[in-house]
This record gives structure tokens, sequence and C-alpha cells, in this order.
């Protein structure tokens, strides 16, 4: 039997529970007006795709020290190694946002369709299908609310 045709291990509530969380958010990111909300919904979607392959693919430890995310992601799935780094990048910039910063509807609108593509990514190499789709178009950004739009 090949690699490719050896069952996958079952996913766990957990995993599937991050799963959703994201799909979820990201879903409330597509329908907000705000920015800096979309930008916001976008980074955490991908936060919890990212946080269904680490808890899929390990077993907690409770001597573990935290870190985050986006430092473990390319231990445990190479392949997502970029995507780590794009997400980390985007931390910085979120953190901005948190404390009162603004940010442009172009830049929320590209980080909600790398976390949307990140989450299909991310569903594929679980094998677990998308069952409810996201919206196919987003809630356009309100003008008084945009900087820079």
């Amino acid at each position: 039997m090949t690699a490719a045709h050896l069952p996958r291990p079952p996913i766990s509530v957990a995993v599937l529970d991050l799963l959703e969380r994201a799909r979820a958010t990201l879903e409330s990111a597509c329908r907000t007006s705000d920015a800096s909300e979309r930008y916001r919904d976008a980074h955490l979607g991908a936060l919890r795709a990212a946080a269904a392959i680490v808890a899929a693919r390990t077993v907690p430890t409770p001597r573990a020290r935290p870190r985050s995310v986006w430092q473990v992601l390319p231990g445990i799935a190479p392949e997502l190694g970029e995507w780590a780094a794009f997400f980390a990048a985007c931390s910085a910039h979120r953190s901005v946002i948190d404390r009162g910063g603004h940010i442009r509807a172009r830049e929320s609108d590209d980080l909600l369709r790398q976390a949307e593509m990140f989450l299909e990514i991310v569903l594929d190499l679980l094998g677990v299908p998308l069952t409810v789709p996201l919206p196919q178009s987003i809630t356009p950004v309100s003008r008084s609310r945009a900087s820079g739009a």
C-alpha cells in the first residue's frame, strides 16, 4: 500500500473545533465593514487554522514552554513554513491595530484572502472537507472607517 492510500488517523474533536472556529472567524471577517476588525479576524482565523495543524500533529507535553504557533508550525509542517513567516509578520501589524492604529481596506482584504487560502490548505493537509463555504463576496469597507481606503 502506498503512502497516498494509507488511512489517516481520525481527527480529534478539538482539531475539528479549531477548524470550525477558524472558518467562522473568517466568515465574520467577510461580513464586517471595518478594515481593522477585518484584519484582526482574518489573522485570528489563520491563527486558529495553524493551531489545528499543531494540535493534529503533536502531543502536548506539560513541560513545554509556550511559543507562538507561528514559531512551532514550520517544525511540525515544513510545507507551511512560508505561511508561518508571513502570518508572523502580520502579527506585528495586528498589534499596532490592537493599540488603536488603522489599516487600509486593501491590506485587510488582502490578508483575508491569504487567510482563506491558508485555511483551505490546512483543511486539505488534514483531509477535512470545507463543509460550509465561505462567502463568495465580502462586505465593502466603510469609507469613513477606512484609513486611506
